[in-house]
């Protein structure tokens, strides 16, 4: 099995087992929003997060 590394928006370093899957999540994960607005800020981190790792999910991608 080929495993992948890349870092995360903090630093860590994430392994990456199913490149495939691991796109499919972060393209869910950037859309979650609370119904809550007092959630707003929490979620536009959690937005910038998720969209971060997706660019570099989607980058690795496309190297290999």
């Amino acid at each position: 099995m080929n495993h992948q590394k890349i870092t995360d928006l903090y630093g860590r370093p994430i392994e990456v087992t199913d490149l495939n899957k691991a796109i499919e999540q972060a393209r869910e994960f950037t859309g979650y929003r609370h119904p809550d607005k007092s959630f707003e800020l929490f979620d536009r981190q959690q937005h910038l997060y998720w969209q971060d790792m997706l660019d570099k999910l989607l980058a690795l991608k496309n190297e290999l």
